[in-house]
């Protein structure tokens, strides 16, 4: 089966009328770092992403994300006969990618303050389609409810499960789609739309809703009270609960959807394929406070797992796990 890939394409998505213009599928690499991609350098790649780049928030990226980057270019770069689909407004294009060469172009990222010097990757791929092979036209506000959780991301890159890939294929090639629509989870996601303004969200809005609300309860279930035991303080270190959810939302895009803890891509209640692997708020220091310099998104088995000890020991640990090498 194809692999089905979900894709923005710049900061801000600055480069979608390009590639919609040039039957294109880009990502773009630091002027300071695409040479180590181009050697295939990727430690030197992520170290100096680390020390000299900043993401859209204005912070260092974390190893995580740097290492991401590095993967984006490279999917983009060797992707072929892959299908591409790209939300725009209430329009849902999709494409596939061809075997020729990519094409690397020395220009400006426009977004931020002042524009900085970025080399865009260019990979050819088939003209941009709104419609799906039957002639029906991809309209994202037509599409089943379900499917809007899967089929737009607020990353830069997310591949589909098998099963939702099939559905995509499904829809953009002008298939029966009515294996999904016919299960009970599927039927019952309409319902769940009308009944409760949560599941009324996007995916990340859902996630940052869920973990902002668990957040303000506990703060307000732990203030220091004595009981038989003296609970700890955990202070609330924004205005609201929309003030966290908010901050919530961009802290998943500064880390490019991947877990803090683990660098496993993040999951959405609701639409999980593995329930461990759930956006999960953490605090960095387990005694500090819910405030922006210590919050941190995880995935839900590392936040159970890592329970209140120490944030630098509990990562060592991880990458110790992950140099193990596999049977």
């Amino acid at each position: 089966m194809k692999r089905v890939f979900i894709a923005n394409f710049g900061r801000e998505n600055y480069e979608w009328p390009n590639c919609l213009r040039r039957s294109t599928v880009a990502t773009m690499n630091s002027f300071k770092t695409h040479d180590l991609w181009l050697a295939g350098n990727r430690e030197a790649f992520i170290l100096t992403s680390m020390n000299v780049e900043r993401t859209a928030l204005g912070v260092a990226p974390t190893r995580s994300v740097a290492s991401r980057w590095f993967n984006l270019m490279t999917t983009i770069a060797e992707t072929s006969s892959d299908i591409w689909i790209h939300r725009e407004k209430n329009t849902l294009w999709w494409t596939e990618s061809l075997p020729d060469s990519p094409t690397f172009e020395l220009s400006e990222d426009p977004t931020g303050k002042t524009p900085k010097p970025v080399y865009v990757c260019h990979k050819p791929c088939k003209p941009w389609s709104s419609k799906s092979l039957n002639g029906s036209p991809l309209e994202w506000n037509g599409l089943h409810p379900k499917a809007r959780d899967f089929l737009s991301t607020e990353a830069t890159l997310q591949q589909l499960s098998p099963d939702y890939a099939e559905y995509a294929l499904a829809l953009v090639f002008g298939k029966d789609l009515s294996p999904w629509h016919d299960r009970k989870e599927w039927k019952d996601k309409p319902s769940l739309h009308k009944a409760s303004p949560v599941t009324s969200f996007g995916d990340l809005q859902r996630s940052a809703f869920n973990m902002a609300r668990t957040a303000w309860q506990t703060t307000q279930a732990a203030n220091g009270q004595e009981e038989k035991r003296t609970v700890k303080i955990k202070s609330f270190g924004f205005l609201d609960e929309d003030e966290l959810r908010a901050y919530l939302e961009e802290l998943f895009t500064l880390q490019e959807g991947l877990c803090a803890l683990t660098g496993i891509p993040l999951q959405h209640l609701g639409s999980e394929l593995d329930r461990e692997l759930v956006c999960s708020l953490d605090r960095i220091d387990s005694d500090g406070h819910y405030e922006p310099s210590n919050l941190q998104i995880v995935c839900w088995f590392a936040n159970r797992w890592k329970s209140d000890s120490d944030n630098a020991e509990f990562v060592r640990l991880v990458q110790l796990l992950r140099a193990v090498p596999t049977a």
